[in-house]
């Protein structure tokens, strides 16, 4: 079903992004990869695809918030995965006009853009931020909206834009929302490649918060679910979960990373990376039985596999994770 396809990926230089353009340009797909333009003509983690692999893209560099630049690269295109945005949640509270320009305004320009040419289907990507602190779990994709940081009131924002052109202009959207994603290729920006570099480089491993609860999907498997989410029928319109239903402390993925490396480190709570109070999100499970249901997607990958793959790659790149500042 992917096959032939002409695909955009925006936000393709990512984590998550630069891993789904490679399964679909290994699966056949004519892919478009949208980065941000920048003078160096980094390719951002596309860079660790296989020559073979990068050679099948076209490379778009430009800018989410410019809507000509968007209409021009989805114009031809059957099918968009918009996966553009800014992620960091401390770096939101330093700059939360930026997150509305890029997540809501970014997402604007898509669907507009897909609305105008006709674009057979839309992807969006919301994240389990959304739902800020479980009120109920496990959480499913009907839990209240709750705006704990201005990252997550973006992407609240930039969901109900997809849902209102979806609703008022029939536009064939369909919302995929991972809860935490992990595994090679993502940065120190995230809790997991920190324990793993500070447990290589430093005699201690410093932390924010150790209580917040995470359900953690392992890369592959959250690919899985977008590649699912452009190509499964019966779903236009539709929002669902991407996750494994466990949740664990911090302090838990702390030491079962520790223990994985064979290595003995104290941990230790650092308040400076702390979130503000009422904003940290203490507990996040999913509820994915509706993704199984109407995509058939499940996680197939063990916790255990997936760290294991995570400490091999920051342990083969350690050049690139800094460890002595807290990344925001």
């Amino acid at each position: 079903m992917i096959d032939g396809k002409r695909i955009l990926v925006t936000g393709a230089a990512g984590f998550i992004g630069s891993h789904l353009t490679e399964a679909l340009a290994n699966a056949g797909a004519k892919v478009t990869a949208m980065v941000r333009y920048n003078s160096s003509s980094s390719l951002g983690n596309l860079a660790f695809l296989p020559r073979l692999a990068l050679e099948k893209l076209t490379i778009a560099a430009g800018n989410i918030e410019d809507s000509d630049f968007v209409f021009r690269a989805i114009e031809g295109q059957d099918i968009v995965l918009h996966l553009a945005a800014l992620i960091a949640i401390p770096y939101s509270y330093v700059a939360p006009r930026s997150y509305v320009r890029t997540n809501v305004e970014g997402t604007l320009n898509v669907l507009e853009a897909a609305r105008r040419l006709g674009t057979g289907r839309v992807v969006h990507t919301s994240t389990s931020e959304v739902y800020g602190t479980a009120q109920r779990t496990p959480i499913g994709e009907d839990h209240p909206l709750q705006g704990q940081s201005p990252y997550s009131a973006s992407k609240i924002g930039a969901d109900k834009i997809a849902e209102s052109y979806f609703r008022s202009f029939d536009t064939p959207v369909v919302t995929i929302r991972p809860f935490n994603t992990y595994g090679p290729r993502q940065s120190a920006r995230a809790f997991i490649p920190t324990i793993i570099s500070q447990a290589l480089a430093r005699d201690a491993v410093h932390l924010g918060s150790l209580t917040p609860q995470r359900d953690m999907t392992f890369v592959a498997d959250t690919v899985d679910g977008f590649i699912r989410g452009a190509t499964m029928p019966g779903i236009l319109g539709e929002t669902l979960n991407l996750g494994t239903g466990e949740t664990f402390s911090i302090g838990d993925f702390a030491h079962r990373i520790l223990r994985l490396m064979k290595c003995d480190k104290q941990i230790v709570h650092d308040a400076a990376r702390d979130r503000p109070e009422k904003s940290e999100v203490m507990k996040l499970m999913s509820d994915n039985r509706k993704a199984a249901r109407l995509m058939q997607w499940q996680p197939a990958t063990s916790l255990d596999e997936g760290l294991l793959k995570a400490i091999d790659f920051v342990t083969a790149h350690r050049g690139l994770f800094s460890v002595e500042s807290y990344t925001v």
